[in-house]
């Protein structure tokens, strides 16, 4: 299980310190799949990196009992002067895993071809975290963070990504931020919506994305109701 307890999140900034996070709590055990709704800059981004320990809180506390994933479309994670190649054996090696077999899986899934053995500051985003997904599926991690890796590469790469995470490992804790309102209902089973600091969690989608329509101000364009009753 995953606890979160009074998580507060705090940058300091030219105009006086920002709050980005305040107040967070949440359980998460094996098996849920927490998808989180906000707009841009509300603060998803960074509690998925305070979860995943690559910042650390201002105050609160995060307790797992599980082994927990990098974000998936970050690249933090990374070695940036070293090679596509000398990333995948130093992950490897930390996790104790076979670097052969690790280099093959990565080689056929990220689909990177001589980029591998490039160095990691030389990639594009979409490369980093094509990279960063492919070696997060070498570590059989409790739960995995997911940081809109929806909008990474073509639709059959998402194929593949699905396949990996939802089928293969549909047993593991998962954490899912998307500005894709539809991949976070299709693929958790909670939700979440943070809003001015704040993280209110809901059992239903549609009340939870109903409230944040409403607390982000969203209107309906013109013509969008006649359009759903006609495709209905």
């Amino acid at each position: 299980m995953i606890c979160v307890r009074d998580l507060r999140k705090i940058y300091p900034t030219r105009f006086g310190e920002n709050l980005v996070l305040d107040g967070i709590n949440f359980d998460l055990d094996r098996g849920e799949r927490l998808g989180i709704l906000g707009r841009n800059g509300a603060g998803k981004s960074t509690m998925v990196r305070l979860i995943s320990g690559a910042e650390r809180p201002t105050s609160g506390t995060i307790e797992s009992s599980m082994s927990i994933s990098w974000p998936l479309a970050f690249g933090g994670a990374f070695q940036h002067q070293l090679t596509g190649i000398d990333n995948i054996r130093f992950i490897s090696t930390i996790y104790d895993q076979d670097f052969e077999r690790n280099l093959a899986f990565v080689e056929e899934f990220a689909e990177l071809g001589p980029y591998l053995r490039e160095p990691v500051r030389t990639y594009s985003s979409g490369m980093r975290a094509r990279l960063a997904f492919a070696i997060s599926m070498i570590i059989e991690f409790d739960c995995f963070l997911i940081d809109e890796i929806s909008a990474v590469g073509d639709a059959r790469f998402h194929d593949r990504c699905n396949h990996e995470l939802f089928e293969k490992r549909a047993d593991r804790a998962m954490i899912i931020i998307s500005h894709d309102a539809a991949y976070v209902r299709d693929h958790c089973n909670r939700w979440g919506v943070l809003h001015d600091s704040k993280l209110k969690l809901y059992d239903d989608f549609e009340l939870a994305y109903a409230d944040f329509k409403e607390l982000i101000g969203w209107k309906p364009p013109p013509g969008w109701l006649e359009l759903q009753v006609s495709t209905a």
